[in-house]
């Protein structure tokens, strides 16, 4: 750890002394002897620093070449304390400001031990903490680290042309004070025209945009911690601020052209980036976790510390669009951007799509966390994207990857140390899409159901060859499809589909080899969801099976110890919408993935989990908020079938919910989805402002945004029909080897390679656990099934599921309490009669009537009596519906047999019996009380109030004149009280009466009807 904390680094010049070798390294503090003193002072390069900064020479820190060599050299005290935090280790939402003093310091002292550092070397320093100053002619954004020790400066020109984006990237990583030294001096530099000021601070740059003006930054002001992997923390945006970059001097532009920048500005506006969005430090969130670890695994053979943290095509990276000019402008992009991905996490809350729950199972806590990953291509909203594209992307594209590890072990490494060898991480992932054909819908009328048109009907299907290319890229083969849309309808709409999807996977499935050809099933999960002699749940954990089987999922660790495995392949699911039917196949694809999940990682026996335990019902809770967020990007509003509707388990309030989804999913896509489109394709870069070509509202279509431009079809590679794959593609996907780092990364310690525990555990930081996000996290708590156990801790049951009324109760809000008579088993009526000669005689009706008999004389005399109603519904609670073999008639004609029995031949259990005996033999001569004193061990209040009720007390008792006459006004009634009189209607008893003659509801208090 002592080589991770130098933060002091060096100026222009002693770079170029270093280089040119006239000075060598400095050597570390450890291995200088004590009496030695061999300290260097190397001033700063004024011209340099002075033109690049806008600020006097004479005001910068200086060092002076000439001064002894004996100085000695510290580091400053806010560097050397330890940071004390006022929430106790927990981060406020919005970002402080870097703290400077009022005054630059006369001379910058340095650490004798400090190492050179530098942006792109060893030293290279990611801020995690922004502050933007601003002067009339720039802007300055001093970047943080986690530590909040090392610092980076980004300037950007605020008076250059519109068109352009200049900014400076510093190169050199600043200590706090050289920092602060820097910023005065530029404050004393632009004295005359206002000195240097804060404008905000914020935790990310998500990048630069522009419309038909200047530039705009894009700034993350609030933040929260929703999800942990690998020790790595994620983030949801929660707040964002657009900062035009340009002044009021420099802004020359025409009336129009402010219009229409500000209805730019307010169709971006239309996005809220703090609802859904993401991102993190340290972790890519745009690769799954088998991708990510594989990557690692390679570049350390490689012979390189970390994964290259290039985006390739950006499919996740939402602003994509807005890093372009930043990745041109800077040369380490992304220490300054933050890439960022909508939907969800699941270690959160809407999870997201980021989610994510931490339960103690058998004595061992494991962490679940659902991430999904919506791509930004042919993105839009309901029925404005439909299908494909003529590029293979679909709409409604959504990864979804649930991540199960036992939090055990934090990182993502295993001892020894073995890199990204931890045993204790799993994961599994699956796909949604819209289906790959060329249709649309048309929702100008006013059907909430418009009818579907196939545009073009390809005989070779190319869209859905392009496709189902990337999918194996991305997942590998075999691909299991799940198509969920109607198969009978009265008027043909899904079922048109149904036809030509079949088709298209009969023609690409012709040129695949054996074992690599997509697997496809079409069921009419609504017609069954409809019937009542259809088990939905039934057929979906059929298929779930097969597919898990098929696809595998993927575990870290080594071959050498334990057993690894990767995923190869994925199940793509769809309906039209890809929302709730999906959603809920996608609930039990992941429910039985989770059983292979625990069971790899040692929790379970067998691979099933029961739909009556605490996990899965935490599960569902956490796919209905993955399912909702997608829904309201995609379709503006919740789910309207949830898994409550497909178990048949719904209730009457249920219904009247999915009513109101229904109507806004309608509202919106009627009024507002192209409101959300304009928004989509301004901020995705679908759409660029071009000096002559329509406005993006004036657009009659986008369809030439989302497609290729026709006239590069002649200039573009024609697709082969035949071999419509790149066989590539179709490798199985591999774990590489754990590879021990070589050469010069032969000697590095674990910081080197993932220095997660400075945002995970904060060192020098003075930090309450009970704050930190691990022991925040959702746990069972949240959900109406948890169940605490020992200490505290709430345990999931797991392996069998609660007994309740028949199939899937678990997951209702509430259980009715009503009494239910249930038949008793034939064994206990035998064994009664056997008991009971006289009862042998009596006719079968009386069997119930003595069993509940029986069961309430034992219950008695255990000392556990209840009402009768509780010992039947006890009774019942293991009882299915549909089983008793005799009617209701039966069962109270027997009841009534019952009791009529008791009434002639009453009885006194011992119980009762005890109870009567102590009641007689109460002593009936108790002494009288007649002493004044206070007994002793009185309590205070019991006392001040007995004194409180004397006579005299009493007697000082008086009313208020106003209860009085109030009093007096209500025992006054006339000789005929149903007529009302003008001297009655400022009575209060006449209120109602007044607000009716206003014309209001005489109960309701509302206007009346007229």
């Amino acid at each position: 750890m002592s080589d991770m904390h130098h933060f002091d680094t060096l100026t222009g010049p002693e770079r170029s002394l270093r280089s040119s070798g006239v000075i060598n390294d400095p050597p570390k503090a450890p291995s200088l002897p004590e009496n030695e003193s061999e300290d260097l002072r190397i001033q700063f390069d004024e011209s340099r620093q002075s033109k690049e900064y806008d600020c006097d020479p004479h005001s910068l820190p200086s060092h002076s070449h000439t001064q002894s060599l004996n100085d000695s050299l510290v580091m400053s005290a806010a560097d050397a304390q330890p940071l004390i935090s006022d929430s106790g280790g927990e981060e406020p939402a919005t970002a402080t400001c870097f703290e400077r003093s009022t005054s630059p310091t006369s001379a910058l002292q340095r650490n004798r031990g400090a190492e050179y550092q530098k942006v792109g070397e060893e030293g290279i320093c990611k801020m995690h903490r922004f502050s933007l100053y601003e002067t009339t002619s720039r802007f300055y954004l001093v970047g943080g680290d986690v530590l909040d020790r090392k610092f980076r400066i980004l300037k950007v020109d605020r008076t250059a042309d519109s068109d352009e984006l200049v900014v400076a990237e510093d190169e050199i990583v600043y200590t706090r004070k050289e920092t602060n030294q820097l910023l005065n001096a530029i404050d004393d530099g632009n004295k005359t025209s206002g000195g240097l000021k804060l404008r905000c601070s914020g935790w990310g740059l998500l990048g630069f945009i522009r419309f038909t003006g200047a530039y705009y930054m894009l700034l993350i002001t609030k933040r929260s911690q929703v999800a942990m992997v690998g020790g790595h923390s994620i983030y949801q945006i929660d707040g964002t601020d657009l900062v035009p970059l340009t002044s009021s001097a420099s802004s020359r532009v025409k009336a129009e052209k402010v219009s229409e920048e500000a209805r730019f500005v307010s169709t971006l506006n239309n996005l809220d980036l703090s609802r859904s969005f993401y991102f993190s430090y340290t972790y890519d969130l745009t690769c799954s976790l088998q991708q990510n670890l594989i990557e690692e695994r390679e570049a350390l053979a490689q012979g390189s510390s970390r994964k290259s943290r290039d985006y390739h095509d950006g499919m996740f990276v939402w602003n994509h669009h807005l890093l372009g000019p930043a990745s041109k402008a800077l040369q380490n992009t992304y220490d300054w951007c933050m890439p960022i991905r909508p939907v969800r996490d699941a270690f959160a809350k809407r999870m997201s799509l980021a989610d994510s729950i931490v339960i103690s199972l058998h004595a061992r806590t494991v962490s679940i966390t659902v991430i999904a990953r919506r791509s930004r291509f042919f993105a839009g909203a309901r029925f404005l994207k439909r299908g494909a594209n003529d590029l293979g992307f679909v709409a409604n594209d959504v990864e979804t990857e649930q991540i199960v590890s036992e939090a055990l072990t934090t990182s993502f490494h295993a001892p020894g140390p073995q890199l990204y060898a931890n045993p204790a991480l799993t994961s599994y992932v699956q796909h949604r899409g819209s289906i790959p054909l060329h249709w649309t819908q048309d929702n100008s009328g006013v059907s909430p159901k418009p009818d579907i048109e196939l545009n073009l009907v390809d005989p070779f299907f190319t869209a859905a060859a392009l496709h189902f290319d990337h999918l194996f890229k991305r997942y590998g083969a075999p691909i299991y499809v799940l198509n969920l849309i109607k198969a009978r309808e009265r008027t043909p709409r899904e079922s048109i589909l149904l036809k030509e999807y079949t088709n298209a996977i009969t023609y690409l499935n012709q040129a695949l080899p054996q074992g690599k050809k997509i697997l496809y099933k079409a069921w009419d999960m609504s017609r069954a969801a409809k019937s009542r002699d259809q088990d939905v749940i039934g057929v979906l954990e059929t298929t779930a099976k097969d597919i898990v089987t098929r696809t595998g999922f993927f575990r870290n660790g080594d071959d050498m110890d334990t057993k690894s495995r990767t995923q190869n392949g994925v199940a793509r699911t769809n309906c039209i919408d890809c929302l709730d039917r999906t959603n809920a196949a996608q609930f039990v694809i992941g429910k039985c993935a989770l059983a292979h999940q625990l069971q790899a990682l040692g929790m379970l026996a067998d691979e099933t989990v029961d739909f009556g335990t605490d996990l899965v019902s935490a599960l569902s809770h956490m796919y209905h908020a993955h399912g909702d967020t997608i829904a309201i990007q995609y379709g503006g509003s919740h789910l309207v079938n949830t898994m409550a509707t497909y178990r048949k388990i719904n209730q009457w309030s249920g219904h009247s919910r999915d009513m109101v989804e229904s109507f806004k999913r309608y509202y919106n896509n009627s009024f507002l989805d192209r409101q959300r489109q304009e928004a989509y394709n301004l901020f995705l870069g679908n759409y660029i402002y071009v000096q002559g070509q329509p406005m993006l509202w004036d657009l009659a279509t986008d369809y030439y945004l989302h497609h290729a431009d026709p006239r590069a079809y002649s200039e573009r590679k024609r697709h082969d029909y035949v071999q419509w794959f790149d066989p590539q593609h179709l490798e199985e996907r591999r774990l590489p080897p754990i590879v021990r780092p070589a050469g010069n990364l032969a000697d590095k310690p674990l910081s080197f390679f993932d220095d997660y525990w400075l945002e995970y555990y904060r060192p020098h930081l003075m930090s309450s656990l009970v704050k930190l996000f691990p022991y925040k996290a959702n746990s069972l708590r949240k959900y109406p099934q948890a169940k605490e156990g020992h200490d505290g801790v709430h345990e999931s049951n797991a392996v069998s599921s609660k007994p309740a009324v028949g199939r899937d109760m678990q997951d209702t809000a509430g259980s009715k309490k009503a009494v239910t008579i249930a038949v008793p088993p034939d064994s206990v009526i035998l064994d009664h009669v056997a008991k009971d000669p006289q009862a042998g005689d009596q006719k079968s009706s009386n069997a119930l009537s003595d069993w509940l008999h029986l069961q309430t004389v034992q219950r008695a005399q255990s000392g556990h009596a209840k009402a009768l109603s509780n010992d039947l519904q006890d009774g019942s609670s293991g009882q299915k519906p549909g089983k008793t073999s005799r009617d209701k008639t039966a069962v109270a004609q027997w009841t009534l047999d019952q009791f009529v029995a008791n009434s002639l031949n009453p009885s006194v259990v011992e119980n009762e019996a005890d109870e009567y005996l102590r009641y007689i033999n109460h002593p009936l001569n108790l002494p009288l009380v007649v002493s004044t004193d206070d007994p002793p061990h009185v309590k205070s209040e019991f006392l001040a109030y007995i004194q409180s009720n004397t006579p005299d007390a009493v007697a000082q008792m008086q009313s208020a004149e106003d209860d009085i006459a109030d009093f007096q006004e209500f025992l006054d009634v006339g000789d005929d009280p149903l007529t009302v009189t003008e001297a009655d209607t400022p009575k209060k008893r006449y209120k109602a009466y007044r607000q009716w003659l206003k014309g209001r509801s005489l109960f309701k208090q509302q206007r009346a009807d007229v």
